[in-house]
């Protein structure tokens, strides 16, 4: 990250959100019962780049905002130009499809609907508030993109534990809406954020009971540790959501235990969050 260039591109990729696309793609594999760990490698790939390409997207598609608004974003900067950045999403999102061919026909599907959610939401986001939901929505298909890759189908755990995923998302966005206000944003999406733990619960078997509760007693501290800045005299809702990004690789992490808890995923999950907060001290998750 020495490298200006090289700085700049993981700023407009939003790069320390990626172990969370990761964190999306495992906990879908598992759910599904997935063993060719090779395909697992062409999902990350692919989940990967279209996640990276629609970030490459939304600063093209923002730069105007941004130059009246945030003028520390690489475009307005003069850091990259406009044209660049088009070039670089467009690729990236062209790559992530690209990479879902050899996983089969309905996965090539499945990225296609991710992709297309991908450019609506970041051509209208800023002009109708009602697309919030397709962020919330690119996050589920992540999960059924991966799940379908693993299986071939979609089971009833695999689409509630993708619908508990977009409800936190959503919740996020919500609040991501006050980062730029000084006033205290609203209280009621602070109650999405829970909604990962609900499919956890519903499908932890006898044998899964004890690892999944561990889990969710985590997931609650990070959540009471995540909303601080948003009880201080000052709310600090960009921090706040900064810490909600990196939990969830625990809503992940409640998915997981609570059908196949392991210590190899636990450490796995313990590093993708680690390393998560560590990207997010030195590129912005927003």
């Amino acid at each position: 990250m020495n490298s200006p260039r090289l700085h700049t591109l993981f700023v407009l990729g939003r790069v320390s959100n990626l172990p969370t696309v990761w964190s999306n793609c495992l906990a879908a594999w598992v759910l599904s019962g997935g063993d060719e760990w090779k395909k697992f490698a062409l999902v990350l790939a692919s989940g990967s780049s279209l996640y990276l390409g629609g970030m490459f997207l939304n600063d093209a598609c923002d730069a105007e905002f941004d130059r009246r608004h945030r003028q520390d974003r690489p475009i307005p900067k003069g850091s990259i130009s406009r044209g660049e950045v088009w070039a670089w999403g467009l690729a990236l999102l062209l790559a992530g499809v690209l990479l879902a061919v050899p996983l089969g026909g309905r996965t090539l599907e499945c990225a296609l609907a991710l992709l297309a959610a991908i450019v609506a939401y970041d051509l209208w986001h800023k002009r109708h508030p009602l697309t919030v939901g397709l962020m919330a929505g690119c996050r589920a298909l992540l999960y059924l993109l991966a799940g379908i890759a693993a299986a071939g189908t979609v089971s009833n755990h695999l689409m509630q534990a993708a619908a508990g995923l977009a409800a936190y998302i959503l919740g996020i966005s919500l609040l991501a809406r006050h980062e730029s206000s000084t006033n205290r944003p609203p209280k009621w999406p602070v109650l999405l954020l829970a909604m990962p733990i609900v499919p956890a619960v519903l499908h932890a078997s006898s044998d899964t009971v004890a690892a999944t509760a561990i889990v969710v007693v985590l997931f609650a501290l990070w959540l009471a540790v995540a909303l601080g800045p948003l009880r201080s005299a000052e709310p600090q809702t960009g921090r706040a959501v900064g810490r909600l990004l990196a939990g969830i690789v625990l809503a992940d992490a409640l998915q997981i235990f609570s059908v196949a808890p392991s210590w190899t995923y636990a450490m796995l999950l313990a590093v993708l969050f680690g390393f998560m907060l560590w990207l997010q001290r030195r590129i912005p998750s927003t």
